[in-house]
């Protein structure tokens, strides 16, 4: 039988969740309170398995309460059942120790789910935050790419890669110029544009910077 406790500042939240998991044979719900104080107050004389809590609650709040139920009963499972759907939230009672976050909108068989994995010892996210950050870090990693491949490249031209890539190799500017089958001023032209595009002072730190970059590839 796993024991369950639920601590919202609403009674009827409090009220719903109870008519929600009725039905589970296996669940049992102990006790209620409308806020962390409450629930430590209680839990004594009313052990449970799994604490069903919210973020936002008057007097103990759902982070405070956790880091106290984290060090002092550290055998009680923390599932978060709230509205708050913002990562910092997230994280912020991840690190707290919670096991679990769902969001209210979450229906039963997703609730029980999280029940039961944190029982079990494992985390469980909400579905709904869960493609939530997934699509935010698609959106991040496709930024990044976009930016990196800007850095990257700083728009120089082939015959400016070139150039790059002779001086990075130790050629003098006279020996590119003969390579390349033109003049010197040409050579160091492409030079000065290279270090300009590159924001580099001198050949050492452009070369450094081609290579980090990638553009000796």
């Amino acid at each position: 039988m796993i024991r369950l406790f639920l601590v919202d500042s609403h009674a009827i939240v409090r009220n719903g969740i109870r008519a929600l998991l009725a039905d589970e044979a296996d669940l049992v719900v102990v006790g209620e309170a409308g806020h962390g104080q409450e629930l430590l107050e209680r839990l004594p004389t009313v052990p449970a398995d799994v604490v069903l809590l919210d973020v936002d609650m008057p007097v103990l709040g759902g982070l405070a309460t956790t880091v106290r139920l984290h060090a002092e009963y550290p055998a009680v499972r923390v599932l978060v059942l709230t509205l708050l759907a913002h990562e910092r939230y997230i994280g912020q009672m991840f690190d707290a120790g919670a096991m679990g976050y769902v969001l209210k909108s979450a229906d039963r068989a997703e609730i029980v789910a999280a029940i039961r994995a944190v029982v079990a010892g494992k985390q469980f996210l909400s579905s709904e935050l869960g493609l939530a950050m997934f699509y935010k870090v698609q959106v991040r990693h496709a930024d990044a790419h976009e930016h990196a491949h800007e850095r990257k490249d700083h728009h120089l031209t082939a015959r400016e890669l070139e150039v790059l890539k002779l001086i990075a190799g130790g050629l003098t500017t006279n020996e590119i110029a003969a390579k390349l089958f033109t003049s010197k001023r040409t050579i160091e032209t492409h030079r000065h544009n290279i270090l300009e595009k590159t924001r580099t002072k001198n050949t050492a730190a452009l070369v450094h910077l081609a290579m980090t970059d990638g553009l000796l590839n």
